[in-house]
């Protein structure tokens, strides 16, 4: 691994957009907005949409600059939305990767890997990841 890489991985990407998010205030307007929760949710996965679509639209063009961006712009706000909603991306992280390592190669039936990659499918007895008293007000949201 060289210097380049290194750096790379020393980067925190929940404390960045943590930070942006104090310095335009989001969480504050959530936190003032109870009755929005449920707006602030639906346009936050419109918005994951809007850039899943664009980097689609970036593939068939062929452009990686705009996939690389694209891909860059899903993980800030799939992740800006568990900061604004009070979610702590950490422990739901640390969560769904536990349950990723338990998993086993094997073969899904329901996913056709044309590729021939290796697939990772639950073994007997997995544990689904448990995200019991890390809702934030997402739950709120959708009363």
């Amino acid at each position: 691994m060289n210097d380049t890489e290194k750096e790379q991985l020393a980067g925190d990407w929940v404390r960045d957009i943590y930070d942006m998010h104090t310095k335009y205030k989001v969480r504050e307007w959530v936190a003032e907005n109870p009755e929005k929760l449920w707006d602030y949710l639906e346009f936050r996965l419109n918005f994951i949409d809007e850039e899943r679509d664009e980097t689609w639209e970036a593939f068939d063009n062929r452009h990686p600059e705009e996939i690389v961006d694209g891909l860059i712009d899903l993980c800030v706000i799939a992740i800006g939305t568990l900061d604004a909603m009070g979610v702590c991306p950490y422990t739901a992280w640390n969560e769904v990767h536990k349950a990723n390592m338990s998993k086993e190669i094997g073969v899904k039936e329901s996913r056709p890997n044309a590729l021939g990659l290796p697939d990772l499918i639950k073994p007997d007895g997995w544990t689904a990841p448990s995200h019991e008293g890390n809702h934030g007000k997402i739950a709120d949201a959708l009363q």
